[in-house]
This record gives structure tokens, sequence and C-alpha cells, in this order.
């Protein structure tokens, strides 16, 4: 295929979608819902194919760039604007539209109630996601953004019935519309000192140019919205409000991939606008201390929910935090090894927040204790249940442990030789909670737990669909394929070389600002065969796993545990206790964490005016 091919479907791949969900709002009267469903699912299937053609350009040539209207840049300076896409890029916008056409398969039996409103719905978050991952200009980004955001916030209150619902939708769309409005104020200081909004023009501007405190509070605020986004502690404290009570096929999509699209933009907006003014030794620091907070927290969060939705969004940001780790490294090893322990994890993820919500249809609850030894049948869920919560853990040959071998390996290189451990550590006890709730609920180990030693975690769970008498093939298939191709990234050959090209041409930011501005013909950079599987990657992988099995074993049979242990627990207790109570629920307090981050940004960043 050649590039011009490519080049033009990167706006049809933002605007088809649009148009689609256009189309299903103005026949919603008279069009059906199955058929709505149908169309949609279309479309994202079509966006996928759109995607793997442009994914396959850019793994030839690099880079794909379309200037809509040909509006090309002059001697550096443009007002149009530019879609450019490099193989990360392109990759990350085939894995949104994977997800989504395999949420709206599962979307496609008991629906029917929602109505085309909701299929539109889904293609404009789709349209969003894509945009911003495509988009070559800041504000293009921010308005992306904003749609994506807006759209997240009615899916999040769409069973507008259950009050639970709503409430988790206005703690999202209230901390989110703070981050995009300092993200705005960061990005009006940037244009009144620059004149310019692309992402290429804005880095050709400020490289080799010693940061400023305007430049430095504009990185900062803008930073803020996308780290917000991402769920990054201490401005995560919307994520697992809107997952306890957004429908599961929503629910792939934040945890499978929009919070790390707010890692993508943090990522691609340093990279592009502002690796050539701010010294990176700052940037990693600030990175570093945020993604061990953010594992540690979302790790112990995890481990306290017995509220199974919260638990895998607890999950996500452990994750988020081990990503955000393996980016700060500011090199192609370590933005490779991300992208592809991204990738992983959002095939298990999916998988879980799929199974999970066939629990919500059948049993109306949600509750670890609550579902305690009441499943029945359906042993091939069990059976993929287990899979993806090993899968999770980091357990070999899964592309999620490859991503985080390969994540622990660019740690260590960097001289962090502490990192490894907390991959370990936080994958183990993420694992351990899933399998804890998998060993309850499909097999009632365990004595029953007394639902009056902890509040419950459960309302008046409304489902998602009508109660399932047998949990249709279709939606089986579904999660089979997420695992399998989680499992795939792992073991097939030259996703790690792939993974590593295209991190080389993410941080080659001359190379970037080359093809954008000049149309010059670059080709993909050349690098050195990328490792595999390594032994240490393979051995800490089972550890985690191992660990992660042994924690949730223990959990189960607390009781038994010895005397010495059990006095450690309840030492261990106090401060997870205290970190549990500052989730209060409260979108005052979650607002004040928000103020206290983005004050911990610019202090942590003003260091570079130093």
């Amino acid at each position: 295929m050649s590039v011009d091919v490519a080049a033009q479907l990167l706006p049809v791949i933002v605007a088809c979608p649009m148009a689609v969900a256009c189309l299903l709002l103005a026949a919603a009267r008279w069009m059906p819902a199955g058929l709505a469903n149908a169309i949609a699912t279309a479309t994202a299937a079509g966006v996928t194919a759109a995607g793997v053609v442009v994914w396959s350009t850019t793994h030839r040539t690099g880079w794909v760039v379309n200037w809509i209207g040909n509006w090309r840049p002059k001697a550096d300076f443009s007002v149009g604007i530019a879609l450019i896409v490099d193989e990360l890029a392109a990759g990350l916008a085939v894995l949104v539209a994977v997800l989504m056409t395999c949420a709206l398969v599962y979307c496609h039996r008991g629906y029917a109630h929602a109505g085309n409103h909701f299929h539109a719905l889904m293609l404009l978050f789709l349209a969003g996601m894509e945009g911003f991952v495509l988009s070559g200009d800041l504000f293009d980004m921010f308005v992306f953004f904003e749609l994506m955001g807006a759209v997240a916030y009615a899916l999040t209150g769409y069973k507008v019935e259950d009050k639970s619902a709503v409430q988790g939708a206005l703690n999202f769309g209230v901390i989110n519309s703070l981050g995009a409005y300092l993200s705005l104020a960061g990005i009006a200081i940037i244009y009144a000192r620059v004149g310019q909004l692309g992402l290429p023009q804005l880095g050709f501007a400020l490289s080799g140019k010693p940061a400023d405190a305007l430049i430095v509070g504009a990185f900062a605020l803008i930073l803020t919205g996308l780290l917000v986004k991402g769920a990054v502690v201490p401005f995560h404290f919307w994520l697992a409000d809107a997952h306890a009570v957004a429908p599961a096929a929503v629910c792939v999509l934040f945890s499978g991939v929009m919070v790390e699209l707010g890692l993508y933009g943090a990522a691609r907006v340093f990279w592009t606008v502002f690796a050539g003014t701010i010294p990176h030794a700052d940037v990693r620091r600030l990175f570093l201390l945020l993604g061990v907070v953010t594992a540690v927290v979302g790790a112990v969060m995890c481990l306290l929910q017995r509220h199974l939705k919260r638990l895998l969004a607890y999950s996500t940001i452990a994750h988020v935090g081990l990503f955000l780790l393996s980016i700060a490294m500011l090199d192609s090893d370590g933005t490779a090894a991300a992208a592809l322990y991204v990738a992983g994890h959002a095939g298990v993820k999916a998988a879980l927040f799929l199974i999970v919500g066939v629990m919500l249809d059948r049993y109306r609850s949600v509750d670890e204790v609550e579902l305690h030894g009441r499943w029945h049948g359906e042993r091939l869920l069990v059976a993929l249940y287990f899979v993806a919560a090993f899968g999770l853990a980091g357990l070999p040959p899964f592309g999620g442990s490859l991503g985080k071998a390969l994540a622990e390996e660019a740690v260590a290189v960097g001289g962090y030789r502490w990192g490894p451990w907390l991959y370990v550590a936080v994958s183990a006890a993420t694992g351990a909670a899933v399998l804890r709730a998998g060993m309850r609920v499909f097999f009632g180990w365990g004595p029953t737990p007394d639902e009056s030693s902890e509040p419950a975690t459960s309302g008046d769970e409304k489902p998602d669909t009508g109660r399932m008498s047998a949990v249709p093939a279709s939606i089986k298939a579904v999660i089979a394929f997420l695992i399998a191709a989680a499992l795939a990234m792992g073991v097939v050959p030259g996703v790690v070389t792939g993974m590593s090209a295209a991190g080389h041409n993410f941080v080659a930011t001359s190379q970037y600002l080359a093809r954008a501005l000049s149309g010059t013909s670059t080709m993909r950079t050349a690098n050195e065969a990328a490792a595999h599987w390594t032994v240490s990657g393979v051995v800490l992988g089972v550890v985690s796993a191992l660990v992660a099995a042994a924690m949730a074993c223990a959990a189960i049979w607390a009781q038994t545990l010895p005397t010495v242990l059990s006095k450690a627990a309840r030492w261990i207790e106090i401060p997870v206790r205290s970190v549990e109570r500052l989730h209060s629920g409260h979108v005052g307090d979650y607002v004040a964490w928000l103020f206290v981050g983005t004050a911990v940004l610019g202090g942590l960043l003003s260091l570079a005016l130093r």
C-alpha cells in the first residue's frame, strides 16, 4: 500500500465513525437496535481495517502525514491541521478500534433497551480516541480529548435510573473537566509564547532554547489534564467510581485504552514539543515518582476491594504506574516496553471485564462476598477467567508478561535495580486480588465471608442486559479472542523487533520534525535486533504468578495463618486503611487532590529553572 493511500485514510478513520453516529441518531425512530448494533460494529471493524493499512505503511516507511486541505507549512509556519502518525501511534489506533469492535460484539445481545443513542455514543467515543491518537496539532488533541471525555461521561451515566451511575459520571466529569481546563490554559500560554499550535512547529520553535517559567508552567498545566485522564495518583480518584457504574463494554474501553491514551499524550507532547528545552532529568524524576506512587497505591487499593469492577479498576491504576515507570526512562527501550505492556494488558483486562459483566447480568451483583460459591456452569468462562488472571499477574508467555520483562530490563539498565522487584510485587498483588475473587465466586473456596465484617461495596447493581440463561457464543468468542491476542503478542516472532523500531521512531524527535515540516522521505529507523524472552524475564514472570497464587490462597484462608503472620498483617493494615480512607467518594476531596497534584507537578518541574 502506498504512502499516499495510507495518508488519505487518516481523516477517514476519524470522520467515518462521526458520520455513522449522526446517521444512527437521524434514523433512531425507525431503525431497530439490532441493526444499529450491526452497523456500528461494521463501522468499528472498517476503522480497524483502515488502521491496519496505516500501521503496515508506517511499519515500512516510519511516518505517514496528511495535511488536511493540503495546507502545508511554509518556512516552518502553517495554519493547516496535520494528522501525523508513526508506527506506535498507528498501532495504538488499531488497538482502539479492535477493542471497540469487541465491545460492540458483546453488546449485540440484550442491548435493545439502549436504543441507537448508545451505539452513536460508542462511535463518537471511537472517533474521539482515534482523533486524539492521530492528531499532530496540540489544540486538536485537546478538541478530541474533550470529545472523548464528554462521550465517556455520558456512557458512564448511561443507566440514568441508577443514582450511583449518575454520581460516578458526575465525579468523572468534574475531575476530568477541571483537568482539561488546566490543559487548555497551558495550551493558551504556549500559543501566546510561540504563536503556533502544531506539534512539529512547536517542537521546532522551542528546540535548543533554555526553558523559562512560561514554558515550564505551560508543560505542567498541559501535563495535568493528560495525567488526570491517565488516572495517575493523585489524579486517579474518579476512575474506580466510573468503572463501578459504567456498562462492562464501556469499561473495556476505559481500562483497555482510554486511560493509556493519557500516558500516550503525555509522552507525545514531551517528545515532540518540550524534549528540546526541558532537561530530561527533571522529567524523569517526575515520572518516576508518579509511577512508583501510582503503582503502589493502585495495588494496595486493588487488594482491598470486594466489588469486582472496582477491583479491576484499581488494578488498572496499578499497571498505569508500571507503564509510567517504563516511560520515565525516556529512551526507546522503555517506550517500546511500555507499548507492548499496554497492548498485552488491554487483552486480558478487557476479557476480565466482560466476564464480570456476565456475572452482573446473571446474578445481579459483582460483590465477591455475595457471589461466594454461586457460579454454576459455563466452565469455559471459568477457565478463561483464570487464564486472564494469570496473564494479569505476569505469567509467561503472555504479551503483557513480555512487556513487563522488557520494562524491568529497561528500568534496571536505567540504574534503578529495585525496579524489577516493584514490577513483580505490583503484578503479583493485582493478580492475587483477581485470583482470590475467582476462587471464591467460581469454586466457593474458603469459609463463607462475613458480610458484616466490611462495608458492602455493591448497591442496587443494574445489569447491562437482560438476565442470561446461557452466555451467547459470540460473547465467549470475543473473550477467547482477547485472551488469545494477548497470548499471541508474547509468542509471535517479530513482535519485539517491531515494538523496538516503533519505540526508536517515537523518540526520534528530529526525524519527526523533518518529516512533518518538510515532507522529506524518512525510512523506518534502523536498530539492533531486539531481545525477546530472557531467562530473568521468564523467571520473574513465573515468580510474580506464583506469588499471586500464594497471596490469593492466604487471603481466602487468612484465619488459618500462623499467629506471627496474623500479627504482621494487622500492623500492615494500619497504613493500608489510611490509604483507603483517602478514597472518600466525595468529589470535593477529589478536586482538592487534583490541585495538590498540579502544585506537585509545577514544583518538581520548576527545578528545570535552576
